[in-house]
């Protein structure tokens, strides 16, 4: 017997936390009967479904990157009926989630998977899993605000790492820098808020690479399943704490 919110998360239908919530809101059921406390317990043999919908504790597990667009949710489903990037894999029979999110108007790579491990381990701050974005800013970045990018940006919610910073392109004409960066944190609108501190509004944002994947052949808007060679290397780094990977 398991606590329901360690199931979900084996399943891969949510990370922990994820289940948690969906368990207070009293989106979850147990044979039927909804749950809303976080201690209850259950087995692989028990029905659990969320919004309605069961999960399969023992299915197969499916590694898929898909190149988000503009105008979708990182999020299985949505209250509002607004579009989710689960709408962007209709064949995809299994109860995948998101490892991760981008936001609403951010573009780019993005996991999503049914495997609850790995996805939990690549969101475990201690691994320090890479990702990199190019951000499309207004005006000219200077060299010493790429210094304070590179070295740390004091935010609302305290100091950010250190982020690897490059100056792709200026258009004087247009007026705005084209930088790649590449942190290892996931908080919240991240890359914004540290373009932002330093003076400088982001027009466009777009995640290139994340754990060493990219989005080479994948056009926007579709998908690819990862390859076994892609999922024991996303499992190796997702297991090794305090190193980086690109």
């Amino acid at each position: 017997m398991e606590r329901i919110q360690k199931l979900i998360s084996r399943a891969g239908a949510a990370s922990r936390r994820e289940a948690e919530r969906m368990i207070l809101a009293g989106r979850v059921t147990l044979n039927g009967v909804v749950v809303t406390e976080l201690g209850v317990q259950a087995d692989a043999a028990d029905e659990i479904a969320i919004d309605g919908v069961a999960i399969n504790i023992n299915q197969a597990k499916r590694y898929f990157l898909l190149n988000k667009p503009k105008g979708y949710l990182s999020t299985v489903k949505d209250d509002r009926g607004r579009k989710t990037v689960v709408d962007l894999l209709p064949e995809v029979t299994e109860y995948i989630y998101p490892i991760g999110r981008l936001d609403y108007d951010t573009e780019g790579l993005l996991l999503l998977t049914n495997d609850g491990e790995l996805m939990n381990g690549l969101l475990h701050p201690r691994y320090e899993i890479n990702k990199v974005y190019l951000a499309k800013v207004y005006g000219k970045v200077q060299p010493d605000q790429l210094k304070v990018l590179r070295s740390g940006v004091n935010l609302e919610d305290g100091l950010t790492a250190p982020a690897e910073v490059r100056l792709m392109d200026y258009n004087e004409q247009a007026d705005w820098s084209k930088v790649k960066i590449t942190i290892h944190e996931g908080r919240n609108r991240q890359v914004r808020r540290m373009f932002a501190a330093v003076g400088h509004e982001v027009m466009a944002l777009k995640r290139i690479g994340f754990a060493g994947l990219t989005l080479t052949g994948v056009p926007q808007g579709n998908y690819r399943e990862l390859t076994v060679d892609e999922v024991a290397r996303l499992k190796e780094i997702a297991g090794k704490p305090g190193k980086q990977h690109e």
